[in-house]
C-alpha cells in the first residue's frame, strides 16, 4: 500500500485510536459510559440473581441493553455472554471509526481482545447442568462458546477480520496488553487495522463466591452504592462488574489517507510482571514502576510530562496503597489521579480497556473524571485524587494503568494528536 507521510504532528510508524465502544453498567454506547464516569455516581447495587453469595453487589448491565435484539436469538444460544459483550462493543468502535467491514480487506484486519475469565457464565451453567442431570445434557455448543479465543475468533466471523486473531489473558491487565499488542502487530506491518480491548461477564456464583472467601469483594451491603471507594479511608474491597470496550488501531500515515479521525496517539506501552504472590501486588511496586517506565521510555516521555493517570485503583486495601505510594513517588509532576471503577465496578479483564476509553476521552475534551465515593483520602497517600465533580485540565499526555493477579502489569501512554 502507498501510504502518504501524515502530518508533521505524527510520524509514519505512529499508531493512533480511531475508534471507540463500550457497554458496561451504564448501558451501551460510549456517550452514555462517558457521560456516567463523569456524573460520578456508583452505579453498584445488589444483585439478586446472586443473592446465594455472602457478598452480591455487583455492576451488572442495565435491562435497556437487549442483547438479544442486538445479536439475535440464534447467535445468542452459541455464544457466552463475554462474547456478546464484546461484539457489542466492536460494532461500535469500527462504526465511530468510520469503517465498514463490507469494504475493508479483511486480511489486513486484526483483532487482539483481553479478558480474564472468558466464558465463565457458559462454564457454571453447563457444570450445574452437569451436576444435576448427568453428562448427557451438557450442550454441544458449551466447547464452542466458553473458550476463551472464541472471543476474537467470533468477532473476526462479525465483522470479516481474517488477519492476527487472538485472546490475551493477563488478568485485569488484560485490556492494555491488548493495546500494546495490537500495536505491535501495526507496527510490524502485519496489520492495517487492529481491534483492541477487552470483554469480560464474570457474575456468577463461582466468580464472586470466590471474590468473596479471599476478601476482595466490598461488603457494604447496607450501602450498595457507598461501597465501591478507590483511595479512600473505609474502601473494603472491589465491586465485580461486567462491560467491555474496543478501541479501532491504525498507523497514522493510513488514517490520513483515508480522511480519517484520530482520536489520540498511542504513544508508549510497558509490561511486567512482579513475580512476588498470585492475588497481592508486590508492596514496594517494583514490578508496576518497570512497566510504567518503560512505557515512558517507548513514548519519550518523563514522569513529569504525566498530567493525569487513569489508576487501576481497584478499592481494594492493598492495591490502592500499593498503587498510591507508586504514584507518589514517581510522578513529579503531581498528575490528575482517578478511578473510574468507582462508578463502573471491577470489570477485571475488560477494565483496563474500559479505562483505555475513559483516557482517550479525557485527553480529548480536557476533563478528568472524578472518583466516586472518595470522602477521605487514606492518610498514608499523597496524591491528587480528582472527586467531586470533573475537573477540566488542557491535558497532552495521560497514562492508565492496569495491574491483575499473578502480578501482571500492564500501562500505556496516550497522548492528543
Amino acid at each position: 500500500m502507498n501510504r502518504p507521510r501524515p502530518s508533521k504532528r505524527l510520524a509514519f510508524a505512529d499508531v493512533v485510536v480511531t475508534g471507540l465502544g463500550a457497554v458496561s453498567a451504564a448501558g451501551a454506547g460510549v456517550a452514555r459510559n462517558w457521560a456516567a464516569v463523569l456524573a460520578g455516581v456508583s452505579l453498584a447495587q445488589r444483585d439478586p440473581a446472586l443473592a446465594d453469595v455472602p457478598s452480591d453487589l455487583t455492576c451488572r448491565l442495565p435491562d435497556s441493553v437487549d442483547l438479544a435484539a442486538e445479536i439475535g436469538a440464534q447467535e445468542m444460544r452459541r455464544t457466552d455472554r463475554t462474547t456478546q459483550l464484546g461484539v457489542l462493543a466492536a460494532r461500535e468502535a469500527v462504526a465511530d471509526a468510520g469503517l465498514d467491514p463490507r469494504l475493508w480487506d479483511g486480511a489486513r484486519v486484526g483483532i487482539v481482545m483481553g479478558t480474564s475469565s472468558g466464558g465463565a457464565t457458559s462454564y457454571e451453567e453447563e457444570y450445574f447442568r452437569y451436576a444435576e442431570d448427568g453428562p448427557e445434557w451438557i450442550s454441544p455448543l458449551f466447547g464452542i462458546s466458553a473458550p476463551m479465543g472464541l472471543l476474537a475468533g467470533y468477532l473476526a466471523m462479525v465483522l470479516g477480520s481474517f488477519g492476527p486473531n487472538m485472546v490475551v489473558t493477563t488478568a485485569c491487565a488484560a485490556g492494555p496488553t491488548a493495546i500494546g499488542t495490537g500495536r505491535q502487530l501495526l507496527r510490524a506491518d502485519m496489520c492495517d487495522i487492529v481491534l483492541v480491548g477487552g470483554a469480560e461477564a464474570p457474575l456468577t456464583r463461582m466468580s464472586l463466591g470466590s471474590l468473596y472467601q479471599m476478601g476482595a469483594m466490598s461488603t457494604r451491603l447496607d450501602a450498595p452504592e457507598r461501597a465501591c471507594r478507590p483511595f479512600d479511608a473505609a474502601r473494603d474491597g472491589m465491586v465485580p462488574a461486567e462491560g467491555a470496550a474496543v478501541l479501532v488501531l491504525e498507523r497514522a500515515a493510513d488514517c490520513v489517507a483515508r480522511g480519517g479521525r484520530a482520536r489520540a496517539l498511542v504513544a508508549g506501552y510497558g509490561a511486567s510482571a512482579d513475580g512476588f504472590h498470585l492475588s497481592a501486588p508486590d508492596p514496594a511496586g517494583t514490578g508496576a514502576e518497570r512497566a510504567i517506565r518503560m512505557a515512558l521510555a517507548d513514548a519519550d516521555l518523563t514522569t513529569g510530562d504525566i498530567q493525569h493517570v487513569n489508576a487501576h485503583g481497584s478499592s481494594t486495601p492493598l492495591n490502592d496503597l500499593t498503587e498510591g505510594r507508586l504514584i507518589s513517588r514517581l510522578y513529579e509532576s503531581g498528575p490528575a489521579v482517578t478511578s473510574t471503577k468507582g462508578v463502573l465496578g471491577h470489570a477485571l479483564g475488560a477494565a483496563g480497556a474500559l479505562e483505555a476509553v475513559h483516557t482517550v476521552l479525557a485527553l480529548e475534551q480536557g476533563l478528568v473524571p472524578p472518583t466516586a465515593n472518595l470522602d477521605e483520602l487514606d492518610k498514608e497517600l499523597d496524591i491528587d485524587v480528582v472527586a467531586g465533580r470533573p475537573r477540566e485540565l488542557p491535558l497532552q499526555a495521560a497514562m492508565t494503568h492496569s495491574f491483575g493477579f499473578g502480578g501482571q502489569n500492564a500501562v500505556v501512554a496516550f497522548t492528543r494528536v
